[in-house]
């Protein structure tokens, strides 16, 4: 049985993803308290690594919750070489997109992906609660049904699902747009 790692600093903004992982068995969940080293010890223990949070083109912001990290990045390219030797990652956070690609890693990733009123506001979009909280939500929920299979699949099921609510959201709409496979 696989052993997944998923990494998701502690963050009431992005709580919302937390059904997407709550379900997986043979699991360890870092949300903080660790430091680099530690966390590289843990990518190598664990078959297939999860990451998600706020971050940049850069990597994964440790928002305060790693040891050394203030605002810093817990993912950057000090990781990228150990996570290149694992297959069907999941990386879930703003620009995500632009690490994956610069440091050709595989799995599913997301762009841009708005889920609070202030990134919307930034891209025009609509600030209202109620679309952003079905955005976010639908994602998740959509996202937890299919993140044990292989990243093929998961990108494929969930823009078909989390697609069908690009006509009545605009929030869903931009963030469907962004989400990839590589």
């Amino acid at each position: 049985m696989k052993k997944t790692l998923i990494i998701h600093p502690d963050d009431e903004t992005t709580d919302f993803l937390k059904p997407i992982y709550a379900k997986i068995e043979n699991k360890t969940v870092i949300t903080g308290g660790f430091t680099k080293t530690e966390i590289i010890n843990e990518i190598i223990k664990h078959d297939r690594i999860m990451m998600m949070g706020h971050g940049m083109p850069e990597g994964l912001l440790s928002v305060g919750q790693f040891e050394g990290y203030d605002f810093s990045f817990i993912i950057d390219n000090s990781t990228a070489e150990l996570l290149k030797s694992k297959s069907d990652s999941v990386f879930i956070w703003c620009h995500a997109d632009r690490y994956v690609r610069k440091n050709n890693l595989t799995g599913f990733f997301s762009g841009m992906f708005v889920s609070e009123a202030s990134e919307a506001n930034i891209f025009q979009l609509p600030t209202e609660k109620k679309l952003i909280d079905e955005s976010n939500n639908r994602f998740s929920e959509i996202l937890s049904t299919h993140i044990e299979k292989p990243s093929d699949i998961i990108h494929r099921e969930v823009t078909k699902e989390y697609g069908k609510l690009i006509k009545n959201n605009p929030i869903a709409e931009y963030n469907h747009q962004r989400l990839y496979y590589a």
